[in-house]
Parts: structure tokens; sequence; C-alpha cells
């Protein structure tokens, strides 16, 4: 009774709900969209809606930028978490799922809804460094919760995953760090 009672209140959480929570670096809230087969939807507009902001935020540095910014956000979710399953459950040994995956990766970018700070003169780039770095963080907490892993072994997968990601941007910014 006692897990129907408890399913029933997780139905009743919004995506705002959820994304709060995830935000807040909250276990439960990533147990909870884990187990959540109908949130792997709820993960793409948490998604969406952080790519939105990424692309307000990225206002003062141009129209490419702006244009980028989405298409960035969503790539850099789908590709975070290939590398994630690949490391984690592949040379790690965990048994996540895919879709679980997915999930809490797509909702520890709810920090990203920040990302629209950038607009601010002056503050803008430093408050994006910082949200950037709160969502790491909340990777790490879902990676430890798909992944069923020390809070160690997520550190060190997120970590390996960060460095094939800079490795990739790298690669296809030409060598060019700098350029946008």
């Amino acid at each position: 009774m006692a897990v129907l009672a408890q399913r029933w209140v997780f139905d009743q959480r919004s995506v705002f709900d959820r994304m709060t929570g995830a935000a807040a670096l909250d276990p439960v809230t990533y147990e909870e969209v884990k187990k959540d087969d109908k949130a792997t939807g709820e993960a793409v507009v948490v998604v969406v809606i952080v790519a939105i902001c990424s692309a307000i935020g990225a206002f003062w540095h141009g129209a490419l930028a702006i244009a980028a910014a989405p298409i960035s956000a969503i790539l850099t979710w789908l590709v975070w978490t290939a590398i994630t399953y690949v490391i984690g459950d592949k040379l790690l040994g965990s048994r996540a799922t895919w879709p679980e995956l997915l999930r809490t990766i797509g909702f520890a970018q709810s920090p990203g809804v920040f990302m629209i700070l950038g607009v601010i003169p002056i503050l803008g780039g430093l408050l994006r460094l910082i949200v950037a770095i709160w969502m790491l963080v909340a990777g790490i907490v879902a990676i430890r919760t798909a992944l069923s892993f020390s809070t160690g072994k997520a550190v060190l997968t997120a970590l390996l995953c960060w460095g094939v990601l800079m490795g990739l941007a790298y690669i296809t910014r030409g060598g060019d760090w700098f350029r946008m």
C-alpha cells in the first residue's frame, strides 16, 4: 500500500517540481525519474527549456551563438548520455538502461535554466560558468543514481565523460578552443 501511495505522489509532481528537485540535487527526485518510464518525455522538455534559456543567455555572443546554443544543449545531452552509458554500464559494470540515463541526465540539465543570466552585461559569463559547474554536479548526482554508483565512481565517470566531451569539442572546433 505504501508503494502505491508513494507512486501516486510521484505521479502528482509536475515537470517543474521535478526540475526544482533535480536542481536542488535531491537524490529522491533522481531516483523518481529513473524509475518513471513516462519521465523520458519530461526529460526532453527539460532539455528544450534549458536550450531556449541557453540561447537567450548567449545573446551577447551574436546570432551564431544564439542559433548554436539549443542545438548544442540537445546534442550535449545525447552525447553525454551515450558516453556515460558506455563508460558506466559497459566499462564499469553498472546495469543501467539507456532510458534511465536519458531521464536522469536530462533532469540534471535543470540548473541550465539559469543560463539565461548570460544576458547580464559583465557578469553573464561568470554566471554561466557557475551554472555549468552546478550542472556538472547535478550530472554526478544523476550518474550516481542511474548507475547505482558510489559518489566517487560517479565523479570518475563524469570526469571521464567530460574529458571525452572536451576532446570532441576540440576536434569539432578544428583545434581552436576559442572559436564559437
